[in-house]
């Protein structure tokens, strides 16, 4: 059976442990993001470029590749830009981003995306794609800071 005193103490522990992940979501910051990415494939595509990461006043430049699988056919280039939140430092922003999706750009087109990785930076990206391609895959993307 459990003593008073060591339920108060339990209790205790658990909010304040509860207190400490609130604590640190309320203190997430955001910043912007832009990146540029080339995207080839037959079968299995890759994709590779750079962007930057502007947060709390500092630009940081960002290395991006990636790899898909599934119906890729073409070649494309891709600019996006927007924010990126729920980061404390950025280091938070590297990671990997899994997508799947089906689309198809010939010449020119829109694109808009919502990623989030495994350290839960949130990108909400849109932008321009330019080139000829045709989709239907899984992918992969990989930020890191250079």
């Amino acid at each position: 059976m459990m003593t008073s005193t060591l339920r108060t103490t339990l209790v205790a522990a658990a909010i304040a442990l509860a207190g400490l992940g609130a604590s640190s979501a309320a203190r997430a910051d955001s910043g912007t993001i832009r990146i540029n990415v080339l995207k080839g494939g037959w079968f299995i595509g890759a994709s590779g470029g750079s962007g930057t990461l502007t947060f709390r006043g500092r630009t940081y430049p960002l290395s991006i590749g990636g790899l898909s699988a599934g119906l890729v056919f073409g070649a494309s280039q891709t600019y996006l830009s927007g924010r990126v939140s729920r980061i404390n430092r950025p280091s938070d922003v590297a990671g990997v981003y899994g997508a799947g999706g089906a689309g198809a750009a010939i010449g020119r087109g829109v694109s808009a995306i919502v990623l989030t990785n495994e350290k839960g930076a949130l990108l909400e990206l849109s932008g321009r794609q330019t080139g000829l391609m045709v989709n239907a895959d899984l992918s992969g993307l990989a930020i890191s800071l250079k």
